[in-house]
């Protein structure tokens, strides 16, 4: 079998669905393409980076809504966005884990610019747009970390928090409202805080700035 990066990361990702990131080590990826580890690290100069690329390679194949459609208000636009960056990270076994504490790859920042880009052509200033999508890719990470991380007694522990928080009258209906809701509605409510936040902001430091010099949204291109 030919070894090139490709190879290596299609077992990679395989392993990692398998194992999962606790178990995943050179070593064992080494085994599995029936290769001594050294062949790995001419590819991938350590596991950092094979991670790295592991992480990227889950983004460009199952993370679809990059960009904006014709149309698409920056609203919609990032909303759709972090749906489909979620998708992405839950498509694989510690989807999150492997992508927390990544950096972009310095050819993906053409994708990054565009995405800011059309943010700020739809209204926003650059800086509010690159907090704000930050905000909510952090954000997206952790919510499908902390779903990724649940234990196989989950259930149970639940239940017995209810049952203890059923005495506490707020705490009983803000639980009960966050079972019923699960983790897509809740994950939902979350953007939607982010974003009309934002919104709300945006309105604020206009409505404060002389109307001369109010930012007009760039001409579309």
């Amino acid at each position: 079998m030919k070894l090139d990066s490709e190879t290596i990361l299609e077992a990679a990702l395989a392993l990692l669905d398998e194992v999962g990131m606790d178990k995943l080590s050179t070593r064992l990826l080494a085994e599995r393409l029936g290769v001594q580890q050294p062949a790995l690290y001419w590819h991938f100069k350590n596991k950092r980076a094979l991670l790295d690329a592991m992480s990227g390679q889950i983004l460009r194949r199952a993370h679809e809504r990059r960009l904006p459609r014709d149309g698409e208000s920056w609203e919609t636009f990032l909303r759709e966005n972090a749906h489909s960056f979620r998708r992405a990270l839950l498509a694989r076994r510690d989807g999150a884990r492997l992508h927390a504490g990544t950096e972009p790859d310095p050819g993906d920042l053409a994708m990054v610019e565009a995405q800011l880009a059309a943010v700020v052509e739809r209204g926003m200033p650059a800086t509010d747009a690159m907090a704000l999508m930050i905000a909510l890719g952090r954000y997206t990470v952790g919510c499908v970390l902390e779903e990724q991380a649940a234990p196989d007694d989950a259930a149970v522990r639940q239940q017995t928090l209810d049952a203890a928080a059923a005495s506490r009258p707020l705490l009983a209906e803000a639980f009960a409202s966050y079972r019923k809701a699960g983790p897509d509605a809740m994950f939902d409510i979350g953007v939607d805080l982010m974003i009309e936040g934002a919104k709300a902001r945006l309105a604020k430091k206009e409505s404060g700035e002389p109307k001369a010099l109010r930012r007009k949204p760039a001409p579309r291109r």
